[in-house]
């Protein structure tokens, strides 16, 4: 079974910059797609980024200027650089990846998530 797994969340000041990574494992060649999104306190998951197998983002209007998300393909890891980070940013962080089968449709995987707090 695929299994993709964050890390890099942590506790940091307002202002400050964090780099959010994960990793994809199981039997899969590649996500067409890979994301992240969020789940601030009380609140329904958020998209935050999106990038393509050929390097197309999409970001939120909320993140955009300040994250930026890459991704290495032979690897199958998708990245999250956080800079100017405010606290509305505190969430839990998941990480997601898109496989496409022809005929079939797309499947999403998701990660279990991982804590950033940005403290004022």
């Amino acid at each position: 079974q695929v299994q993709l797994v964050e890390s890099g969340g942590g506790l940091v000041q307002a202002g400050g910059s964090l780099r959010l990574s994960c990793a994809a494992s199981g039997n899969i060649f590649s996500f067409n797609g890979m994301g992240w999104y969020r789940q601030l306190p009380g609140k329904q998951r958020e998209l935050v980024a999106t990038i393509s197998s050929g390097g197309s983002t999409n970001y939120a209007d909320s993140v955009k200027g300040r994250f930026t998300i890459s991704r290495d393909n032979a690897k199958n890891t998708v990245s999250l650089e956080m800079n100017s980070l405010k606290p509305e940013d505190t969430a839990v962080y998941f990480c997601s990846g898109r496989t496409f089968v022809y005929g079939s449709g797309y499947k999403d995987y998701w990660g279990q998530g991982t804590q950033v707090t940005v403290s004022s």
